[in-house]
């Protein structure tokens, strides 16, 4: 088959795992599906913004080398412009501090990658150190959603989660320290999983982020493409200090497993109280229904959390190692970390992060243990936490930037209103995954959130699979003209 008409059809028709079926039955060659797939983001990347690095010529060398058997074998693939290393290949953060900086090693995730057969091509887009809900930055501009180039993409795996709504690639890379890849899922409307902590390797440089905090996987089109990307790439690594428990057999096969009857904690309402848009309420209350209709228990209910001290705990965590990594980062390169280099908040983040003492950070991580805990006991008597995934539709490009034109406080106010249910996840570690069941009344996708116990992924994917059946969601998708 040649390269063109006839590969693009079949990038808009097959996931990830689809397509690596048709290489094995030489359908198609892989250098056919990687000069489509590259043609294709050509076309694109102008009008969305999706593309931070173009590694094309790696990815055809690697296929000239020969390419390892694997579930992906052939399978064009993004890695996200963050923490996500190819040695000797630029990776900058979406920072103008990192800018030309290439890669001392290659990171344990993406040899996991490539041993299962994907072919990375390039980079994806992220704001700068992955620090908001929209990918905008000033190293590389605004990340345009493909459903309405006006809205934002989502943050921070937004460039991930633009080029799989604009089918240039059906699954992508992304990594989630707050909602970042829930939050480009729901406003792109793909599925996106959040793994439990400990599940996924970050190393070598180091075996977790943020604290305990982030954690890498990806944005999918399909269920079934976000399990077996799960299943070729989790696992402890060398240095690991705690892994997540495995399920018995693989997470591809709890896919079409029956789930059996749920109980569910619906939460449509955030902690903070704040307030949620109709149509982000609409789409949860349907979603709850559905839920009835196949047989699971759902009722009103909610953990008592103490809302404020989880924020500023979060807030701890996160300033200490955004400032640590930066100041550290700045002294190597010979910079200094000063506007010219680093977006405003950004420097509100590193400022903070200066202040905070040791101290400070064991009280916030006490904390955030004693939030889990009580998370855990919430979660004896529900298997699954439904809420909205944000509280409204994708905003207006230029909102929660991190060179807004407000201050500090206006755009944390700003981005915790948008967001007030992802971060939870983080906070404990558990898995929780972004479902695209409702749109907006203009058009918009609207994701659904359910979070379930810590390393008990594959529930989330026996309900996720049973979702996507009685929901099917491949075939909405934006008009790109």
């Amino acid at each position: 088959m040649k390269a063109g008409g006839g590969t693009g059809e079949l990038l808009s028709s097959h996931d990830a795992l689809g397509l690596a079926e048709l290489v094995r039955k030489r359908k198609v060659a892989p250098t056919e599906l990687l000069e489509a797939v590259i043609a294709r983001a050509e076309a694109l990347n102008p009008r969305f913004n999706f593309m931070a690095q173009k590694h094309y010529d790696f990815a055809r060398a690697e296929i000239a080398a020969g390419l390892p058997k694997g579930p992906f074998t052939g399978v064009p693939w993004l890695l996200k412009d963050l923490a996500a290393y190819i040695k000797g290949l630029p990776t900058e953060g979406g920072s103008r501090l990192n800018k030309g900086e290439k890669g001392l090693f290659t990171t344990e995730l993406v040899e996991r990658y490539r041993r299962a057969g994907l072919v990375v091509f390039g980079k994806t887009t992220t704001p700068e150190f992955g620090l908001t809900g929209t990918t905008e930055s000033a190293l590389m501009g605004a990340t345009r959603n493909p459903w309405n180039p006006e809205r934002i993409a989502g943050g921070s795996s937004g460039g991930a989660a633009a080029a799989v709504a604009t089918g240039v690639i059906p699954a992508a890379h992304a990594t989630d320290g707050g909602g970042s890849i829930r939050i480009p899922a729901s406003c792109c409307g793909l599925f996106g999983l959040k793994p439990s902590r400990g599940r996924m390797p970050m190393g070598p440089y180091r075996t977790e982020g943020w604290g305990g905090l982030s954690t890498p996987h990806a944005i999918t089109r399909s269920v079934r493409d976000s399990a077996a990307l799960m299943d070729a790439t989790h696992g402890l690594e060398p240095g690991s200090r705690y892994g997540a428990p495995s399920p018995d057999g693989s997470f591809l096969d709890q896919v079409t497993r029956k789930p059996g009857r749920l109980r569910i904690a619906y939460m449509p309402r955030p902690l903070s109280g704040s307030p949620v848009d109709p149509d982000c309420l609409a789409a949860v209350e349907a979603a709850a229904k559905l839920c009835e209709s196949l047989g699971h228990h759902v009722e009103e209910a909610a953990p008592k959390l103490d809302v404020a001290a989880m924020g500023q705990a979060s807030f701890v965590l996160i300033a200490s190692s955004v400032a640590a990594d930066v100041l550290d980062r700045a002294k190597s390169l010979g910079r200094e970390p000063g506007p010219d280099l680093l977006e405003p908040i950004t420097l509100g983040f590193v400022g903070y992060g200066r202040t905070t003492t040791g101290m400070d950070f064991a009280r916030a991580n006490n904390t955030l243990q004693g939030v889990a805990i009580t998370v855990a006991q919430f979660m004896a008597r529900y298997d699954v936490i439904l809420s909205p995934t944000l509280a409204a539709p994708p905003l207006p490009l230029g909102r929660i930037g991190l060179s807004p034109g407000v201050d500090f406080a206006t755009w944390g106010q700003r981005t915790a209103t948008f967001s007030p249910y992802t971060q939870l996840a983080n906070l404990t570690g558990q898995p929780s995954m972004s479902v695209p069941l409702g749109q907006s009344r203009d058009g918009l996708p609207i994701g659904v959130l359910f979070t379930g116990r810590y390393g008990d992924e594959a529930l989330l994917y026996r309900l996720a699979g049973q979702l996507e059946r009685a929901a099917p969601w491949a075939a909405r998708r934006p008009v790109l003209g």
